[in-house]
């Protein structure tokens, strides 16, 4: 099933404080913006008897544009950063929000923040304060998620999880949050909270408990819907499919990866383990039976769900992973935005690969301050900029989609971000996908139908 697959490496970017959260703009046309949080702990000073002294969380937001420039230099600009209390988890809202995008934040102050996303007569990118709301004292705001997944804009919502373990419904009036109702839900903190894009009036959320629950706003939050134990440690992502309904993915300490049917919830649909604790999950944003894993201590991956949604019951294969990071694997993301000029396929034949350096290209190590970025990549010798990984230079393809070497299958490439903790860097890259036949001949009809699949 897995085809032919590849990672490579574009450009990574110094966060200088330590990086847990990055978000692509859903919003046409601004899917070439992204957003990366930051979270960083400063414990108190070390005097003696003062052993209890309170922490304090401080974090950057920044913001950055992806441009296919050429090949003279690197496709990652920095716009904008903001100083702001710690950041646990971003999310842009689906659609638009007074025809603008909006970015939701979580913070460790406690608050819920919101920031439109404006461009001036000259194209220029800003994030401007839209609106605030505490959820509670002596909190950090962990996550958040928009009832928006599926396009629709009739009933804008946010859903937030916190430290004490609680769950809070918000809804939007005039720009400014609203709350609608809060209840505990966990024991412990709740990592993660989660809406079914289907059925809005449904909430799912995951603790440090253990526990994975399901909420009904029309019934009140007296009692969940089920809970679910059959993740062993604390529950820390939940994603619910976009494309398929009734499909929703969990993820936990312990690992592993859930599929669940919302209909069943007694019994996953598969069960696959990953090898670290699964920080988030993220859906393709038009390719139903992709998904993407960061992976705390074992890197990013994703993953291929076809069979497992159909009901075989076994493990997601993996179709790729991205290793290049050297810290706590938590922040990853799809961008919508497609790639104007796919690297080549792999050989398909056993000669040796001829790399750049044999054809008389170089290492150019650019450093860019003070932004603190640095972008490490080849140049031939015409000084094009070259795609760290690739043979051969590439070629021009408007749709994002060339045919393989055997003229079969398409050549799908697909732009990502990610993030790491205690090494603060973010990382843009790309996943060159040559799918098998059986694959092939599905992601063909999917596309075909493009309107329909996509939010």
């Amino acid at each position: 099933m897995a085809g032919k697959s590849k990672t490579r490496s574009l450009q990574v970017f110094d966060t200088e404080l330590s990086a847990d959260t990055v978000e692509w703009c859903p919003v046409p046309p601004s899917h070439h913006i992204l957003a990366c949080g930051t979270y960083q702990l400063h414990k108190g000073p070390d005097r003696a008897g003062d052993e209890d002294a309170t922490p304090s969380r401080t974090g950057r937001l920044y913001l950055f544009e992806f441009g296919q420039k050429g090949h003279m230099s690197p496709p990652l600009t920095e716009l904008q950063r903001l100083d702001t209390p710690a950041i646990l988890d971003l999310k842009w809202c689906h659609v638009p929000l007074s025809e603008k995008p909006v970015l939701g934040m979580a913070a460790a102050s406690g608050e819920l923040q919101l920031y439109t996303l404006s461009v001036n007569q000259e194209r220029h990118y800003s994030l401007q304060a839209l609106s605030s709301l505490e959820v509670g004292v002596d909190r950090l705001a962990l996550s958040l998620d928009w009832s928006t997944g599926r396009g629709d804009s009739s009933d804008v919502r946010v859903v937030c999880s916190d430290s004490a373990g609680c769950i809070s419904a918000l809804c939007l009036a005039e720009g400014a949050l609203m709350p609608l109702s809060q209840w505990k839900a966990h024991d412990f903190e709740a990592w993660i909270s989660a809406f079914s894009y289907w059925d809005t009036q449904l909430l799912y959320s995951g603790g440090d408990d253990c526990k994975l629950k399901g909420w009904d706003l029309r019934m009140g939050p007296s009692s969940p819907t089920f809970t679910s134990k059959r993740h062993s440690m604390g529950v820390c992502s939940i994603h619910s499919n976009p494309h398929q309904e009734h499909i929703l993915a969990t993820g936990s300490y312990d690992e592993q990866v859930l599929l669940w049917d919302g209909r069943n919830m007694q019994q996953p649909l598969s069960q696959t383990s990953l090898g670290g604790g699964v920080w988030r999950l993220k859906w393709h944003p038009t390719h139903p039976h992709l998904l993407l894993a960061a992976c705390m201590h074992n890197d990013f991956h994703i993953l291929h769900c076809q069979q497992a949604q159909e009901g075989s019951g076994g493990a997601c294969p993996i179709l790729a992973s991205y290793i290049l990071h050297n810290s706590l694997a938590y922040g990853a993301d799809w961008s919508h935005l497609p790639l104007d000029e796919p690297a080549p396929c792999s050989p398909t034949t056993a000669e040796p690969k001829k790399s750049f350096m044999e054809d008389g290209g170089h290492l150019r190590i650019q450093y860019e301050s003070p932004t603190a970025s640095f972008d490490t990549s080849l140049e031939d010798d015409a000084g094009r900029y070259i795609p760290e990984g690739a043979t051969s230079p590439p070629t021009s393809s408007a749709s994002g989609q060339a045919l393989s070497p055997d003229g079969d299958s398409p050549l799908l490439s697909f732009l990502l971000a990610s993030c790491s903790f205690y090494d603060h860097m973010l990382h843009v890259w790309r996943w060159d996908w040559t799918p098998d036949e059986c694959t092939g001949q599905g992601l063909a009809e999917q596309a075909a139908a493009g309107d329909k699949l996509t939010p």
